[in-house]
């Protein structure tokens, strides 16, 4: 699948917002991908997960993790054609951690999936993660890199797509200047 492919499904799944956003990071944008719509239909889920699935093939993996809200679904979707189990991480009192019984082994190679990376803090949160309980990243996969091409994570990045949406520290955001109501849409502080 091909940028222009991509970008196509999320234009039908209705997933670039417009107006003033708060950024899970904490940025402001005039732009937000609520990439969630994508996984209300598996027509739009599965192609991307297969796309993003398929850049990592040749790579061992055991298991595909996420950070929950956003992606429970992806977690899983692209486990699916990886075909390897999937678990995801929550917070708890504000840290990620594992419940509902996962686990990772001492040695086990994990796959780390958001839907969409800015800045790249809850793949940094869930990596740390993963090395504290004696995993080992083998790789971080979105399907929307909003980062630029900044994103770092010390491992192979891919995406599915790479957009570039202007963002800025709140402090420095004009649409705050110009008294536009800010809405948080991420599920951050869920």
């Amino acid at each position: 699948m091909n940028q222009d492919q991509a970008l196509n499904i999320f234009r039908e799944a209705g997933v670039l917002l417009e107006g003033h956003f708060k950024l899970t990071s904490g940025r402001h944008s005039n732009k937000y991908m609520q990439c969630a719509k994508v996984f209300q239909k598996t027509t739009y889920a599965e192609p991307l997960c297969k796309s993003l699935a398929e850049q990592f093939e040749g790579v061992e993996i055991d298991a595909v993790i996420g950070p929950a809200i956003g992606a429970i679904q992806m977690a899983y979707e692209v486990s699916r054609h990886i075909g390897c189990r999937n678990i995801f991480a929550e917070r708890e009192e504000g840290v990620f951690a594992l419940r509902r019984g996962f686990s990772i082994s001492q040695g086990e190679r994990l796959l780390v999936v958001e839907d969409a990376v800015t800045t790249g803090g809850s793949v940094k949160e869930v990596i740390e993660l993963v090395k504290k309980l004696g995993g080992v990243v083998v790789g971080v996969g979105a399907l929307v890199d909003r980062s630029g091409g900044k994103a770092d994570f010390g491992t192979a990045f891919k995406s599915v797509v790479r957009v570039d949406i202007e963002s800025w520290e709140a402090d420095a955001c004009p649409l705050c200047k110009d008294g536009i109501p800010c809405v948080k849409p991420g599920s951050r502080n869920i």
